[in-house]
């Protein structure tokens, strides 16, 4: 059997992966093969986002998480106006919608100002706050004008344009079956087989079942949630110029329900967080015998069930009845009636857990010869994927030890 030869092989064709084969030929000359197991680039968390350009307001000021997203932000504007991808600087509005929210509101605005944010705006009583979004609802409100929106799997072709001219490849439907370290290289078995000395594991939700491939036990376990999304009607669209978000509970890694105009000009309005019944469980539907016993086998995911059960509660019963997704929404549009919001699409979020039940909310690598496997790539990994390329590709190509 013919054996394939690759200077460097990524597993997984979403943003963070593409960003990391291209970021990897860049710096090495070398060609990257890129193997994903769908038949398209962007086939899951990337493809199924709300194309969000944040601006880095949540971070701990210091943080990889915050450098990143500052300099992934403007690389990621730059791909796209080279690339001709479809992007817009839109601003965003985060609203405190009662005083109990105002101290949190502070602490956003002191974060996003560490983080070199410029021109942030404290706004202040709901006149002020329906000069930028009309419809509006609260009592104070930040507007951070660095927030955009962008067609991602836009800039996953693009991506995939600019690896193909450096001479690599991205193949799709070829699921990685096997993984066995042969000397100095990297034996690769996926409907046919690879060698490599260099192997990077950015496979999203499935990435703690390609590290046991390769012959590891992560630390950590991927629990799918699954977000869901509401288009608003035509007749309602016009109550939302921009985005809308409310202030996030900084107990969870989610940020809450809020609107988004979109690039296509549609408004979607979500998501929710509701455990998934797979990997790919994108309805209630998508049951995997195999992804759910590892779910429910694993002791983080019930310390994780007992500590937050009635906001999974609440979720649930958001994801089931959308009179409860429109009330939500309310909070921040009151004018938003029930039957404004039309069935959209979801999500699955890879959403790595400890064993103490913790959310992972930062970067998780595990190494091994030769080998570097992305076990949490949190948000914001599309808007900050180009700088997160960067740095995986300076890891994976450090000497172990």
């Amino acid at each position: 059997m013919t054996v394939q030869l690759a200077d460097h092989v990524v597993i997984g064709a979403g943003i963070v992966g593409l960003a990391t084969a291209e970021a990897l030929q860049r710096a090495t000359g070398g060609r990257a093969l890129v193997l994903e197991m769908e038949g398209r680039v962007a086939p899951h968390q990337t493809g199924h986002n709300s194309g969000v350009l944040h601006s880095g307001l949540y971070y701990r000021p210091g943080s990889l998480k915050a450098r990143l997203c500052t300099e992934g932000r403007e690389a990621m504007v730059r791909l796209c106006e080279e690339e001709g991808v479809a992007f817009e600087r839109t601003g965003k509005l985060v609203v405190a919608v009662t005083d109990s929210e105002r101290p949190a509101l502070d602490e956003l605005a002191r974060r996003g100002e560490a983080n070199g944010l410029e021109g942030i705006q404290r706004l202040e009583g709901l006149e002020t706050l329906r000069e930028v979004e009309p419809a509006v609802a609260g009592c104070a409100g930040l507007w951070i004008p660095q927030t955009g929106i962008v067609d991602y799997v836009g800039a996953c072709r693009a991506l995939q344009r600019r690896i193909e001219a450096g001479g690599g490849r991205v193949e799709l439907r070829r699921r990685v079956t096997g993984l066995k370290r042969a000397g100095h290289a990297w034996r690769v078995e996926a409907e046919g087989a690879v060698e490599t000395p260099h192997l990077v594991n950015c496979a999203g939700a499935w990435s703690d079942r390609v590290a046991r491939l390769a012959g590891l036990e992560p630390k950590v376990r991927i629990v799918p949630f699954r977000g869901e999304y509401h288009l608003l009607a035509p007749e309602a669209a016009g109550l939302v110029r921009g985005l809308i978000y409310p202030v996030p509970d900084p107990r969870f890694p989610f940020l809450g329900v809020h609107l988004t105009r979109m690039v296509t000009g549609e408004v979607e309005a979500g998501p929710n967080a509701v455990l998934a019944l797979s990997r790919r469980g994108y309805r209630w539907t998508d049951v995997s015998l195999r992804d759910l016993a590892s779910t429910l086998s694993y002791p983080g995911a019930w310390r994780l069930f007992a500590r937050h059960a009635a906001t999974g509660l609440g979720e649930i019963h958001r994801s089931l009845s959308r009179r409860a997704f429109a009330r939500a929404l309310r909070r921040l549009v009151p004018a938003l009636r029930d039957e404004h919001l039309l069935p959209a699409g979801s999500g699955v979020r890879a959403q790595a857990l400890g064993p103490d039940g913790k959310l992972l909310d930062d970067f998780a690598f595990e190494r091994a010869p030769g080998a570097l496997h992305v076990l949490c790539a949190p948000s914001p990994a599309a808007t900050a994927s180009l700088a997160i390329g960067e740095e995986i590709a300076r890891v994976a190509l450090e000497p172990l030890g």
